[in-house]
């Protein structure tokens, strides 16, 4: 089955009571049983598991060529989930450019855990190599990164971690499925924050896990039902809702994000455009050898000025892109990393990285372009 038919159908099935051609909405937080610790059917407790989950969860394990698909009240749960497979001792090597959610939970949440965490430039991978000790369990990319669209190459990561013997995983939120596929790049688990495309209509939070291995989806599971952090079952229809129609979207995501960054690139207010797409981006040829069908929605900039009260004003002064958190929505939005998505990151670490005060986010919706380029050029002038 093919990737457009897969976002319909993979691993749904019509609901067999009523045959209902979408998921009913199961709201309820029990099952019947006809005797004690006997269920009418496979369903006993929603915290464990619910018909719509288990649809959309289904769809997910489909789309990412997996075996099990896991669905999160939100991308953190799904990340802290991964995490609480460790214990005091274990290390965990890390991108260094990674969503601001990602490294508070990595240093401030988990920072009296006893696991140590290290922060590395994915593309030396030298200095990533040098890092693994008896004591590594983990490596953590999220490829291409928030905001500044770095790339790792998956596969080149995936050959030493198997080497190793450790667990991978991947933050997919950025590309999707429809743009990247970890899992067979060599991947071990696959992680979404579901809010953003694959839900693709900013009325949801959701996150998500995806698995080759059906014992380490297991796993998961145990460790998810244990801490509760299960999506519920209308946010999940809203998320399986979205995938239906992720191959249209993330389509015409790209086709606004090519013209979006072609036409910043040459703006004479612009000085560097972050678009996987642009010869001058310096992870272009990784992005041409593991991301198929586009490069995706999102694009960054910074000001020939380097003011921050640029980047504000220029924010401040849009009309069609709205000033906003979260992106993948069908809407455009616009965001300033420094004081929004990026702010519990410390400045030195910011600066380090590349997050300038004078750098701005955009999420390209799918409106029509000619719309989006006015906007974009009277809040330049």
């Amino acid at each position: 089955m093919k990737f457009n038919t897969k976002v319909i159908h993979g691993g749904q099935h019509h609901d067999p009571s009523t045959g209902a051609v979408m998921p009913p909405v199961y709201q309820t937080s029990t099952f019947l049983q006809t005797s004690p610790g006997v269920p009418v059917g496979e369903y006993e407790y929603s915290r464990a598991a619910n018909p719509t989950r288990t649809a959309l969860e289904n769809a997910l394990a489909s789309i990412e060529n997996g075996t099990r698909g896991l669905a999160f009240s939100s991308g953190l749960a799904a990340t802290d989930c991964v995490l609480r497979s460790f214990k005091a001792g274990d290390e965990i090597i890390a991108m260094d450019d990674l969503y601001g959610g990602t490294y508070r939970m990595f240093t401030r949440i988990y920072k009296d855990s006893g696991i140590k965490f290290h922060f590395v430039d994915m593309n030396d991978l030298e200095k990533f190599k040098s890092l693994i000790n008896e004591n590594t369990k983990l490596v953590w990319v999220e490829t291409p990164t928030n905001p500044l669209m770095k790339l790792a190459d998956i596969e080149a990561i995936a050959k030493i971690t198997k080497e190793k013997n450790l667990l991978f995983a991947v933050d997919n939120t950025f590309a999707t499925p429809y743009l990247q596929k970890p899992l067979d790049l060599g991947a071990d688990i696959v992680m979404h924050s579901a809010t953003k495309y694959l839900g693709g209509h900013s009325d949801v939070i959701a996150g998500a896990l995806i698995t080759k291995d059906e014992k380490l989806g297991e796993q998961l599971h145990f460790q998810q039902f244990a801490t509760g952090a299960t999506l519920g079952p209308q946010d999940s229809f809203l998320v399986l809702r979205g995938i239906k129609t992720l191959s249209l979207r993330v389509q015409r995501h790209c086709e606004n994000g090519v013209k979006v960054s072609e036409f910043l690139n040459n703006h004479p207010k612009v000085k560097t455009v972050f678009y996987l797409l642009l010869a001058s981006h310096p992870f272009h040829e990784i992005a041409k050898k593991q991301m198929k069908n586009g490069f995706g929605g999102m694009v960054s900039f910074t000001f020939e000025s380097g003011k921050k009260e640029d980047a504000i004003s220029f924010l401040e002064k849009l009309e069609v892109f709205t000033l906003a958190e979260s992106l993948g929505g069908v809407e455009s939005l616009a965001n300033h990393p420094a004081l929004m998505t990026h702010a519990s990151i410390p400045e030195d670490k910011r600066k380090e990285i590349g997050i300038s005060d004078d750098l701005v986010r955009l999420s390209v919706g799918i409106e029509d372009i000619e719309d989006l380029l006015a906007d974009l050029e009277q809040a330049l002038k």
